[in-house]
């Protein structure tokens, strides 16, 4: 009787057991399933908000990435450039120059400054040249206005009668083809009776007062002046009124 009690306790520990045991599995693939079934929820969610999200929406978020991608390739470039030409400054500097490439460039520039050197002597040299030349015209023509002078005298005190002269007639184209010789290089009388007197061509020798002339007016020329390109050779001896 003892030993019925002892088994009917030790089967109902077992079977306590095993109940405990198989709830304890229960429990634990029941959680194992809500697990799944939540991770399966999950991504029908986001598969629900990628299809409902707008096609203008996804372009434009693809645009921003795309943008993104761009510029970070933009920067990376310019980054390159910099890189690039920083390095032609570091390594990249030029050579000493050759010594023949100096020699060239220091003969060049001597010969640049004696081209201008040069060029400054020859136009100090015309300069001189005209200069001379109207210093030596001037002084030629000095020495044949006396020439004119007796010519004009001469002719001056011909008769009314003896102008018919071979001789007269001679002389007097001799006069003409002088004074015309004078004008082509442009030695030209200067004007005295009738003008007013000017200090600066005429040389007043005498005065005399008359009140039926004008002041200042030359009344008689003792002596022709000339110029030679506006410049005086010789000025007008002459009388003038008041």
């Amino acid at each position: 009787m003892e030993n019925h009690q002892e088994k009917s306790q030790e089967e109902m520990v077992k079977e306590a057991v095993n109940e405990a045991k198989r709830t304890a599995k229960c429990a634990e693939e029941n959680e194992t399933d809500s697990a799944e079934d939540a991770k399966g929820s999950k991504n029908q969610a986001e598969k629900a908000v990628d299809a409902d999200q707008p096609e203008d929406a996804k372009e434009a978020e693809d645009a921003d990435q795309s943008e993104e991608t761009d510029s970070t390739e933009e920067a990376d470039g310019k980054e390159q450039d910099a890189d690039r030409k920083s390095g032609k400054k570091l390594f990249g500097k030029k050579d000493k120059k050759d010594k023949k490439d100096e020699k060239i460039e220091e003969l060049t520039d001597k010969l640049t400054r004696q081209m201008a050197e040069f060029d400054n002597f020859r136009k100090r040299t015309d300069k001189e040249k005209a200069q001379m030349y109207e210093v030596g015209a001037k002084d030629i023509i000095e020495k044949i206005l006396p020439v004119v002078d007796n010519f004009e005298r001469g002719l001056d005190a011909v008769k009314e009668e003896d102008k018919e002269d071979p001789f007269v007639q001679g002389m007097e184209k001799v006069y003409k083809q002088l004074m015309t010789t004078l004008e082509g290089i442009e030695v030209k009388p200067i004007e005295a009776v009738g003008q007013e007197f000017d200090p600066n061509l005429h040389n007043a020798v005498m005065h005399v007062e008359d009140e039926n002339i004008g002041e200042n007016i030359i009344t008689e020329e003792f002596q022709k002046g000339y110029t030679y390109r506006d410049t005086v050779v010789r000025h007008s001896m002459v009388k003038v009124a008041n």
